[in-house]
């Protein structure tokens, strides 16, 4: 009996998928645990694993196809002593394939894509060095210039053409949204309707922080340690202790019981092409700074190439969002459920401070904790930011 395989649902919020890459031809004998081909997802490029024995049959969604809904077949395998005609005959019709360009796929971030677009170059002809030879925004940057220095190069050389950007009758362009792109549209939308926010602020001084991250660092390029601490690494560290002191904010909500965790992940809003993406720093507070640090690195570095493991994205039970390097003083993030927190960190400044009755000035940084009043009311909100605070401030106690 020939054995359809669908489009899996490789995370919770996952409803549709693109075929990136097939690992496999129609004719080929696959064993169970073989790797089938790879999906793009809301957040990265998976990898689709066969399940059953046999052989590939028919491929249904060819590679390129895009926009697949989950569960929808996208080949079909034959069993022991079952020939090609069984495939077709259980195969539904096709699924539509992306839009070819010269004869064949071009794999490229929308960004990318429009960037190309406006510079009047053909996205076709540009390596892409993003995950599975995608075209990214890097890639598109470095296009350009190389005809800014090819065109220096030759004066002569007539002027490339105007790009020529799809303009819809109102002088509008439109860039369709990717599967992140719905995704984070979707869920925010829902978090906002549906979760009670609440918001408090506080101002920690940070001029300590600042000169022990300065004399770690020192002493790392000194004793030639692996690792360059930031301040969100502190951040990160600071948060974990502060759940440790206050444990009912590790918390979520369910119609049926308030759910409780016992490790402590936190997730770090990392910007990628297209979106942004969480990963998470697995039991935080038993880790130092340094190993925090090195992890962080890697963990955003392979978010931006797309080569997240589901584990390393999905769950977590508190989110650090980060806008302090954008020069933002101030912002309240939006809850990413089924977590009940999440920490809005601004940028360190120097501010006008009262110390002893004088005025002094001091480097201060502002954080917003938002919170699913359901689960973390204004005063257990208070308890953990003034917890954080304390650490943020003193930050030799969080090395203790």
């Amino acid at each position: 009996m020939t054995i359809q395989i669908l489009m899996p649902a490789l995370s919770p919020t996952m409803t549709e998928g693109n075929i990136a890459k097939w690992h496999k031809k129609e004719g080929d004998e696959v064993a169970s645990g073989d790797l089938l081909a790879e999906i793009e997802t809301d957040k990265a490029t998976m990898e689709l694993e066969a399940v059953d024995d046999g052989v590939l049959g028919k491929i249904i969604a060819a590679e390129g196809s895009e926009n697949i809904a989950v569960n929808t077949p996208i080949a079909v395998m034959l069993e022991e002593g079952e020939d090609a005609s069984a495939a077709e005959a259980a195969a539904p019709s096709p699924a539509p394939a992306a839009p070819k360009s010269n004869g064949a796929r071009v794999f490229a971030s929308p960004l990318a894509k429009r960037i190309a677009a406006d510079a009047g170059i053909d996205i076709g002809a540009i390596s892409g060095s993003g995950p599975h030879g995608r075209v990214v925004k890097r890639d598109v940057d470095a296009a350009i210039a190389g005809d800014v220095a090819a065109s220096a190069a030759a004066p002569s050389a007539a002027p490339p053409a105007p790009a020529q950007l799809p303009v819809v009758a109102g002088g509008y362009t439109e860039v369709p949204h990717n599967n992140m792109r719905k995704t984070i549209a979707r869920r925010l939308q829902e978090s906002k309707q549906t979760v009670p926010h609440f918001y408090v602020t506080m101002e920690c001084e940070i001029d300590k922080l600042l000169a022990m991250r300065k004399d770690l660092n020192a002493r790392a390029e000194v004793t030639g340690e692996d690792y360059k601490i930031s301040v969100n690494d502190f951040i990160i560290r600071a948060a974990a202790f502060a759940m440790k002191k206050v444990p009912d904010v590790n918390a979520s909500w369910t119609d049926e019981a308030m759910r409780l965790y016992n490790d402590i992940d936190i997730s770090v809003a990392v910007a990628i092409d297209g979106g942004l993406i969480t990963p998470i720093v697995r039991n935080a507070d038993q880790k130092g700074l340094a190993v925090i640090s090195n992890e962080m690195k890697d963990l955003a570095a392979r978010a931006r190439e797309g080569r997240l493991s589901p584990d390393e994205f999905q769950g977590g039970g508190f989110t650090i969002s980060n806008l302090g390097m954008y020069g933002v003083k101030e912002f309240a993030a939006i809850i990413n459920p089924p977590q009940s927190c999440i920490l809005a960190v601004g940028a360190g400044e120097q501010r006008p401070v009262v110390r002893d009755g004088a005025l002094t000035t001091a480097t201060m940084m502002s954080v917003t904790l938002s919170t699913d009043h359901r689960v973390v009311d204004g005063a257990l909100g208070a308890e953990w930011l003034q917890a954080f605070k304390v650490l943020i401030e003193d930050p030799l106690a969080m090395l203790l």
